[in-house]
């Protein structure tokens, strides 16, 4: 099983997007499903935002 994380900014929100480490992002209206994203490409958008 996979712990999602969400943003300290949205932890108040049910609105949001989570993290699962290895897995990928999903919506938090729709957790049923997730959009799979490798550890390089999520370091690859995290360099890209900051």
């Amino acid at each position: 099983m996979t712990t999602w994380r969400k943003s300290s900014y949205s932890a108040s929100s049910d609105n949001c997007v989570e993290v699962g480490r290895g897995v990928g992002i999903r919506d938090s209206k729709a957790p049923s499903a997730h959009i799979p994203v490798s550890p390089a490409a999520w370091s690859a958008f995290l360099k890209s935002v900051v």
